[in-house]
């Protein structure tokens, strides 16, 4: 069993911080290296930063979380609120180094208790393929295949899970 790092906390940022725009970049980075087979280059971070903000992820209409280990921000999730008690897992994020010791999860279980605060009854998420690691978190965690949600171009599975 993975255990979340000693001294590792997580706590909510605005998506706008130098700290969650480089934790963001790292995401943006990871998905868009794997998607093509080869490292990503920064103007095309940076363009998919720009063409997909994160700005939604502020109250009241949503929430973004940092994982801090020590000084070093090691993770990052977001959740957007939508009507009729759906909330919208984004943005899921671990470092590579930090992989495999518990963090995703300790990040999933975080925006579920907030999600539930919100009184979302619903969450869902989208993922690729191509992320094997985050897609066995999602099963584990009771995440079940749903018909397409959105359009999202980095989307080819999507995923919810009940909360109620």
């Amino acid at each position: 069993m993975t255990r979340f790092p000693e001294n590792a906390t997580i706590m909510a940022a605005r998506p706008g911080s130098p700290e969650s725009q480089t934790v963001l970049a790292a995401y943006f980075r990871d998905i868009i290296s794997r998607e093509r087979g080869r490292p990503a280059t920064r103007d095309e971070v940076d363009a998919e930063m720009r063409e997909d903000p994160s700005d939604d992820l502020i109250p009241p209409d949503g929430l973004f979380l940092l994982a801090r280990h020590d000084t070093a921000v090691i993770g990052c999730i977001g959740l957007l609120l939508l009507p009729g008690g759906i909330g919208e897992v984004r943005r899921v994020y671990v470092d590579p180094a930090a992989r495999g010791r518990g963090v995703g999860g300790a990040l999933m279980r975080a925006v579920e208790d907030e999600a539930r605060q919100r009184e979302v009854t619903s969450l869902r998420l989208d993922t690729r393929s191509e992320l094997i690691e985050a897609r066995r978190l999602y099963a584990r965690l009771g995440y079940q295949e749903v018909a397409p949600f959105n359009a999202g171009r980095w989307a080819d599975h999507w995923l919810a899970k009940s909360l109620a």
